[in-house]
C-alpha cells in the first residue's frame, strides 16, 4: 500500500519479464499518489510519464479533433489524455486518445472503467518500448477493440484490430482507413499528415 512517507519506486521503462510478472502496486496505491509526477500503473509498476514533444502533442490534438468530430455525429465519446483508464487492479493507464461508443458508455464515470473501443498511443522516445510491448499486451488482454499506434517521426499509423485474444494489422483502403469494427470511425491519412507541421 502506498505510504506518503515511504519512497515509491518509479520506473522509466518497463523491465523485461514473463507474462505472469506483476509488480507490487495496485489501484489503491495509484489512487493515493500525488498529482505530480504523472504516472501510469502498468502490471503493478508505477511508471513516470515524461513530458511529450510539441510534434507529439500536435498529432495527439489533431487525432482528438478528428475522433471528437466523429463522436459528435454518432453519439459516441472521445477523450484526450490525461484520463485514467482502469482495465485491471494492476493497470490504470492514460492513453493519448480514447474513443468509446455509446453502446459501451456505461463504463464512463469519473474515469473509464474497462477497455475502450479504440485506444490511440502516439510514440515518443520515452514511451515507444512500452507502447509497442506491455501496453499492446495489456490492451489485447483487456478487450480493446482497436489499437492505433502512431509514429510522429516517421508519419505512420499501425491500425490493430481485435482478433481472438490478440490483434491483427489492418491496412487502409488507399489513403483512407475505415474501421470494420467501430461504425463511422475513419481517417484520411493524407489529409491528417498534411495538417501536421513538419518537425
Amino acid at each position: 500500500m502506498y505510504n506518503p512517507r515511504m519512497p515509491v519506486t518509479y520506473e522509466i521503462e518497463s523491465p523485461p519479464g514473463s507474462r505472469g510478472d506483476l509488480g507490487p502496486y495496485r489501484e489503491a496505491d495509484y489512487l493515493a499518489l500525488p498529482d505530480e509526477p504523472r504516472c501510469e500503473l502498468l502490471y503493478g509498476r508505477l511508471l513516470v510519464m515524461a513530458a511529450p514533444t510539441l510534434r507529439h502533442q500536435r498529432v495527439v490534438g489533431k487525432l482528438y479533433r478528428v475522433l471528437s468530430d466523429l463522436a459528435d455525429r454518432s453519439g459516441d465519446q472521445a477523450f484526450v489524455s490525461p484520463v485514467d483508464v482502469a482495465v485491471a487492479d494492476h493497470s490504470i493507464v492514460q492513453p493519448d486518445v480514447i474513443y468509446v461508443t455509446r453502446a459501451r458508455a456505461s463504463m464512463l464515470g469519473t474515469r473509464v472503467n474497462g477497455a475502450p473501443d479504440l485506444v490511440v498511443e502516439v510514440l515518443s522516445k520515452g514511451s515507444a518500448r512500452r507502447d509497442l510491448g506491455e501496453k499492446l499486451r495489456l490492451y489485447a488482454e483487456s478487450g480493446v477493440i482497436e489499437y492505433w499506434i502512431v509514429d510522429p517521426t516517421l508519419g505512420t499509423f499501425e491500425f490493430l484490430q481485435r482478433d481472438g485474444d490478440g490483434f491483427r494489422l489492418r491496412l487502409p483502403d488507399g489513403a483512407v482507413y475505415r474501421s470494420s469494427a467501430i461504425d463511422g470511425v475513419e481517417l484520411d491519412l493524407d489529409a491528417f499528415w498534411r495538417a501536421i507541421p513538419a518537425p
